[in-house]
Order: C-alpha cells, then sequence, then structure tokens
C-alpha cells in the first residue's frame, strides 16, 4: 500500500510553494520532497481500470520556462513597468496595506506573469512563444484552482489596465474597457462586484486599489455579459428582420457589415463605440475554437453537442466583436483549461495559450481549497467488496449512464451511489464526534458537486426522504 500522508498543507499560501507531495510509482509511496513542484496536469493511465492508478504527470513546458523568469524580475523589483503599473504591485504587496486582506502568492503570480508579459523589458522574453487558439486575437490563461481566487484576478487585470490607459491614453498596450464574459446567470450575478460602481465592488472590498486612484478607476467601463448574449443572427433571420422592417433594407453587398455592426450595438450596448477592447473569459473552459477533426464528433445529441454550441456561440461572438471593434486581448481565467481534440471521444487536449498555473494539487498543499474525499473506509467489509468501484464511481456502468441523464428528483439513485454516501456518512458522524470531543461546536461540512442539476436534485431529495 502506499504511504499514507499524515499532512496535506505543507506551504504557506502567501509564499511561493517550497515543498510537495510526489508519487514515488515504483515504491507506491508518498515522499515530501523540497523544490516547487512542476507546472502540469495528471491524466490517466490508458486503460487502467486500478483503483489506485496515479495516472501520468504531463508537464506544461511553457509554464515552467516562464515561471523562473518572472521570479528573477520580481527580486529585481519588475524592471520596465510603468509607474502606474509599479504603484499597483507596491500597493498589492504593502504589509500595512494589507493587514486584514493578504493576497495568496498564486495571485500575485497570476497577475505578475501577465503584466510581465507585457510590460517587462523584451530581451527577458527571449525564446517565449505562446501558441493561441488560431483565431485573429490573441488569448493568454491563468490557470489556477477553483477557490483560489480568480475573481481577485480579474479585477486586478482590470485595474491595472484602466490605470494606465487613463493615465497614458496612447499607451496601446492597454485598455480602458472590459467585456467579461461568463458561463451561466449565476456567475455573471456574482462577477458584478467587478463593476467599479458596484456597492461590494471588490476594488474596495479588496483594496485592490488605493483610495485616491478610484476615480481614475470610474473612468472606464465593464460589461458583464453571459455566454448566450453572445449569440448572433443568421442571414436568414437577418432577412426577416429587414422584411418586418426591424432593419433597414440596404444593397446586398453591405448587408453583412450592417447586421456585423448590429450586433455588436446589441452586445455592447453603451460600450458599442469602444475599440481595442479587453476580454476576460470567466471558466474559459467553454471558450474553445472548434477543432476541425472533431466536428464529426459533435454530431450526436447530448451533452458534447450543448458544449460544442455553447463553445461556437462564445468564441464565434467574440470573432464578430473583433471585426467589428477589435480586441486588444484576450485573459482567459480557468481550472481545467481543455479542449476536446477530436482523436477519440474521451480524449481531450490543454489550452496552448496557459502562461501560469497554480493547480489543484498546489491549492492543496497550501490550503487554499477544501480537501477532497474518496470513500474508502477500510474497516467496512463493503468497503472491501466495492473498493475499486468507488474508486471510479462516475465510470462504473451502474452509475455512468443513471446519472447523465434527466431524470424526476424523485427517481432513486443507484445502490452503488447510496452506498457511497452511507459510507462518507460513517466518516462524517466519526469527524464530527472527534470535533465534539475536542470542543468543535460548528460540525464539519459534507459538500457534494454533482454533474448536472437533475443529478443534483435527486442527490437532494434522497437525502430530505
Amino acid at each position: 500500500m502506499a504511504k499514507n500522508i499524515d499532512k496535506l498543507i505543507i506551504n504557506s499560501p502567501y509564499k511561493e510553494p517550497k515543498q510537495y507531495w510526489p508519487y514515488d510509482r515504483k515504491n507506491r509511496n508518498f515522499n515530501i520532497k523540497e523544490g516547487r513542484r512542476p507546472a502540469g496536469y495528471v491524466m490517466a493511465t490508458p486503460n487502467s481500470r486500478a483503483f489506485d492508478d496515479p495516472g501520468i504527470f504531463v508537464e506544461i513546458k511553457q509554464v515552467n520556462k516562464i515561471r523562473p523568469r518572472v521570479k528573477t524580475w520580481r527580486e529585481a523589483g519588475y524592471p520596465g513597468v510603468t509607474g502606474i503599473t509599479k504603484r499597483l504591485l507596491e500597493h498589492w504587496q504593502d504589509p500595512e496595506e494589507r493587514k486584514d486582506r493578504r493576497f495568496f502568492f498564486c495571485q500575485l503570480e497570476a497577475i505578475e506573469t501577465l503584466i510581465w508579459l507585457i510590460e517587462a523589458p523584451a530581451a527577458e522574453k527571449v525564446g517565449i512563444d505562446i501558441h493561441g487558439d488560431g483565431g485573429a486575437f490573441e488569448r493568454w490563461c491563468s490557470k489556477m484552482a477553483t477557490g483560489s481566487g480568480k475573481t481577485i484576478i480579474m479585477s486586478m487585470i482590470i485595474a491595472w489596465n484602466f490605470l494606465n490607459k487613463v493615465t497614458s491614453p496612447t499607451d496601446a498596450r492597454f485598455s480602458k474597457n472590459a467585456l467579461v464574459v461568463a458561463p451561466g446567470l449565476t456567475v455573471k450575478s456574482r462577477l458584478q462586484v467587478l463593476q467599479p460602481t458596484h456597492s461590494e465592488n471588490y476594488y474596495k472590498e479588496f483594496n485592490i486599489v488605493p483610495a485616491s486612484f478610484m476615480d481614475k478607476l470610474r473612468q472606464g467601463k465593464v460589461l458583464i455579459q453571459n455566454w448566450h448574449t453572445l449569440a448572433w443572427d443568421t442571414q436568414e433571420k437577418l432577412d426577416v428582420k429587414i422584411k418586418k422592417g426591424h432593419l433597414r433594407s440596404v444593397d446586398k453587398r453591405k448587408r453583412r457589415e450592417i447586421s456585423g455592426e448590429a450586433y455588436v450595438r446589441q452586445v455592447l450596448g453603451d460600450m458599442a463605440n469602444s475599440r481595442n477592447i479587453l476580454v476576460i473569459n470567466d471558466e474559459a473552459h467553454h471558450a474553445w475554437r472548434m477543432n476541425p477533426e472533431a466536428i464529426g464528433k459533435y454530431k450526436r445529441t447530448g451533452s458534447d453537442k450543448d458544449s460544442a454550441e455553447e463553445a461556437t456561440i462564445w468564441v464565434g461572438g467574440l470573432d464578430r466583436i473583433h471585426e467589428q471593434r477589435g480586441i486588444l486581448r484576450c485573459f482567459d481565467l480557468s481550472a481545467t483549461p481543455f479542449t476536446p481534440s477530436g482523436k477519440k471521444s474521451a480524449e481531450e487536449a490543454l489550452f496552448t495559450w496557459i502562461v501560469s498555473d497554480f493547480g489543484l494539487n498546489d491549492a492543496i498543499e497550501s490550503g487554499l481549497v477544501k480537501t477532497p474525499r474518496v470513500v474508502v473506509r477500510d474497516d467496512s467489509i463493503a468497503t472491501k467488496e466495492l473498493k475499486s468501484r468507488l474508486y471510479h464511481i462516475y465510470a462504473d456502468d451502474e452509475v455512468k449512464d443513471d446519472i447523465n441523464r434527466k431524470a424526476d428528483e424523485t427517481e432513486p439513485l443507484p445502490d452503488l451511489l447510496i452506498n457511497a454516501y452511507y459510507l462518507l456518512g460513517k466518516d462524517w458522524q466519526e469527524t464530527r464526534n472527534e470535533w465534539v470531543d475536542v470542543g468543535h461546536k460548528v460540525p464539519p461540512v459534507m459538500i457534494t458537486v454533482a454533474n448536472r442539476t437533475e443529478t443534483s436534485a435527486r442527490i437532494k431529495y434522497a437525502f430530505d426522504h
């Protein structure tokens, strides 16, 4: 058996990680290692059904090349940056300013990397070649674990751009118009804190900018849209609108131009006359450009088709905005920046434009996120019988099809899932008893993340009844 990890949190969330828990595949052990975990991700071993498959580590070479250069640049005092940028960097790290609201290392590194790419001397970036998604505008992705504070990064990106542009209007590297695209209405509502005029805006709440800079910040415009808003009319729909008088009839040669103009005004509203717009994609793994090899894959129905449709609308809408007004740059934030490769139905490809990485293992070891639990109870006879199935519960034949469909909340869950919850519940009960014994008054919490709303409703119904 693999050696147990007795202490998962081994780094400070406010400093660069100094050690990590690598897995020794040969000896099936975890042994702490000095230094920083290389940027990368773990993919399942092909055709492996082992319950303890450690997977295969895939390095993100570009990030591992950028990291040490950003560190050297940081330690040198950020040479090449504007006065405004230097002031912000100092403000974000000032011990007096940050008594109550310290930023995590991963947040500072993410924004520093973006600043380095734009403002550091060109000589420091020799050999860095970021391959985009094949579109006409530039994309950079910050890969950050869920729970590590991506909204903070968004507010930093906006403040950095707006303040520089307002201070130096002719500096083409910056913009004072930001379009933030959200993956759903709930997230769109949550992101309203990015509006400088919002009553609970992050710029004040987290002290993103010095108080004296707030007036400058408000001179910029932030538009937050759900990806559905980027849907565009087909030529057939436009013809109907022209026929009904909703659009003015024009020479056919100009119709594409007019439809593009109408689209921009519809999507951008008050920002419609702006140019060189800054785009921020939240949960950017939904915004991928269709690989020609993958098109055949999405002729089927279901969630795959829905995913492809969403991606096409999202990226296609940005393309139209770029054609009409110009997108200065697109900043992507995601914990899972993968896109279907089109080679195999289960195969995915990592975004090629990732510039910084602070993944789930890093976040766990720094104490930033909740600890994931796998249903394993060594003192249970049921566990011994179900152990390998519990490790792959979402791929289990009994579970997979059942929870990947629309179903009424009253429909019973698969027996394997019920057993898993029973075992987790026993873990919860034992933890609660331990906490009570040492004087904790607040009980532990068990959180479930479901794959779709129907499954979530069924789980809630099962617990309630």
